[in-house]
């Protein structure tokens, strides 16, 4: 009677021991997954971490920023009752149409939140009378209303002195600007402010007596900063060069009347875009870490060189132990069909597949015929037949010789 625990060879031979082997629990799953990834996940949280410092630190622009009417932080009250009290009148306009209404040859239009403008605003002011300011512009104003001024940077020194000969400046002195663009300067331009060779302060002449200035920061206009260095006499000496100022704070443009001023680009904080310039080099600097691991194959040396023989005798004593007659049986069909399927000019998957035996048979015997063409037979009238899945039976005596060899 054969029992009914037959466990095969290989489950037999590689049962892992009590002490070694053993399948790995959950826990050290975790642990030796979280020691992996601790260096990936320290370095992304440092990131975000930097991120949001940024974010927090960098100011945010309210609607309220650089309105003449405004007495916030932010706002350009101030710098316009100043004014008004030298005898400069200050007009507010609204849109780029009424302040080219008021705007004349003896007046000096300050033009901020300029991101507001639409293509058709900034072809009407490029032809109206008198001077232009331009308090932080965006680049199509720049291009538009600046001839050959180009936005090169940003710089985040905070304090400048003038080094140049403009009289607005130069009675100013230094000037507190906190983050400011910087610009290419055309040839023939004043430049003052200047941060690694490029200016922050812009001054073009254009067709005689108008002029355009551009300012890289609108920290001097406002509130908060009007009495910080020379911020006051800057603002004071460049709004107030002429008779009047017309102050253009445009607003909001109308759903549907695509300003076309900001890119996508320009909508994303500049917190982010450093956050996500920080993510990227983190992520070469890891692909790089972990690329040099990757190397050449190294041979390495076998701690036990067991011979073949050993192992065959092994899986048989194996066998014979459990009586497995007929996984014995399998494993020498297995092999057979191995050796036979190349030699028969046959597909080496049909070695594996059930439904290929037949096929095997037959070519076997077409071969054992053809090799046996011409000599006498033995036993005339036996044919070769296949037997598939019958186990050899016990003979009395087999557990006493020797092992099964294959």
């Amino acid at each position: 009677m054969t029992s009914t625990l037959t466990p095969g060879a290989p489950e037999t031979a590689g049962a892992p021991s009590a002490g070694e082997g053993a399948e790995p629990t959950a826990g050290q799953v975790a642990r030796r997954r979280w020691r992996a990834s601790r260096g990936v996940l320290a370095v992304v949280s440092a990131l975000v971490a930097v991120a949001v410092i940024l974010a927090a630190l960098r100011p945010e622009t309210s609607w309220q920023n650089l309105d003449p009417q405004s007495a916030s932080p932010g706002g350009s009250r101030a710098l316009a009752e100043i004014l008004r009290q030298r005898g400069t009148p200050v007009a507010v306009s609204r849109s780029a149409d009424d302040a080219a209404e008021r705007a004349t040859a003896a007046s000096v239009t300050v033009i901020t939140r300029s991101e507001r403008l639409t293509e058709a605003d900034i072809e009407r002011l490029r032809r109206i009378p008198g001077d232009l300011l331009l308090v932080a512009p965006s680049r199509r104003v720049l291009t538009g209303l600046a001839p050959g001024v180009r936005m090169a940077s940003s710089s985040f020194e905070d304090t400048g002195d003038p080094g140049c000969t403009l009289q607005a400046a130069a009675l100013a002195g230094s000037v507190e600007f906190g983050q400011s663009d910087t610009y290419e300067a055309p040839p023939g331009a004043t430049a003052c402010y200047r941060v690694e060779g490029l200016p922050r302060l812009v001054q073009v002449r254009l067709d005689g007596a108008r002029t355009v200035t551009v300012l890289g920061s609108s920290r001097p206009f406002t509130n908060e900063y009007l009495d910080d260095e020379g911020n006051a006499a800057l603002a004071m000496n460049l709004a107030g060069a002429r008779a009047s100022v017309v102050w253009l704070i445009p607003d909001l443009p109308d759903p549907g009347s695509a300003s076309g001023d900001r890119t996508p680009g320009d909508l994303v904080p500049f917190g982010v875009k450093l956050f996500f310039l920080q993510l990227v080099l983190a992520v070469v600097a890891v692909a790089l870490w972990r690329a040099r691991r990757l190397g050449p194959v190294v041979a390495e040396a076998l701690p036990v060189v067991v011979r073949s023989a050993e192992t065959v005798e092994g899986r048989a004593r194996l066998y014979r132990a459990h009586h497995a007659r007929d996984r014995a049986a399998d494993a020498l069909r297995a092999g057979a069909r191995d050796r036979l399927v190349p030699l028969l000019g046959l597909p080496r998957s049909a070695a594996q597949d059930p439904n290929a035996a037949q096929e095997i048979v037959a070519a076997v015997a077409q071969r054992v015929r053809a090799a046996g063409a011409g000599r006498p037979r033995r036993r005339p009238g036996r044919n070769v037949q296949h037997r598939p899945g019958r186990p050899p039976a016990l003979r009395r005596g087999d557990d006493r010789r020797g092992p099964v060899r294959s």
